[in-house]
């Protein structure tokens, strides 16, 4: 004997229906005008639910862009130095890096290096820390100077 697939339904307004054959179940729907969607696959039996199928979807839609609007998206701005930078370059950029953790950004501060600049690497390391200690009240390294190829790269965040 072949038995008809069984699901627990829960109406719109919430009150459960009890267990019903899904034809029932179907028919139920159909008589409140809706649809019946199901809920918890897994359960046993499995979970269906007497809803707008079309409303649910339109205001999951709603609270995803909602979520969205509140998200803050973190950019990471540049900054590039020399190792030869000369002091109103350095103090000029140093206000930039500054408004941009003001505005909750990041910073990649990137030193170049050209020809045998390289050999004098001490000097691009001396002035990367230079700029975590004359930013220290707004900023905070995230990624120590490091030296990569004929570039030295550290990442500063904002302070919370």
């Amino acid at each position: 004997m072949i038995r008809a697939p069984r699901v627990r339904v829960i109406a719109d307004d919430g009150r459960q229906l009890g267990i019903l054959t899904l034809k029932e179940a179907l028919e139920a729907a159909a008589e409140a005008g809706l649809d019946l969607v199901e809920v918890a696959t897994e359960a046993d039996p499995p979970v269906c639910r007497i809803m707008d199928f079309g409303r649910y979807k339109y205001q999951q839609s709603k609270k995803s862009s909602e979520s969205k609007k509140k998200a803050t998206v973190i950019e990471i701005k540049e900054v590039k130095f020399r190792p030869k930078t000369d002091e109103h370059d350095y103090q000029f950029k140093l206000r930039n890096i500054q408004k941009f953790l003001a505005e909750k950004n990041k910073i990649k501060v990137s030193l170049m290096f050209r020809g045998r600049e390289i050999a004098h690497a001490n000097i691009g390391r001396e002035l990367l820390e230079r700029v975590i200690r004359d930013v220290a009240e707004t900023g905070l390294p995230e990624q120590q100077p490091k030296l990569e190829g004929r570039s030295m790269i550290m990442i500063l965040s904002p302070k919370q």
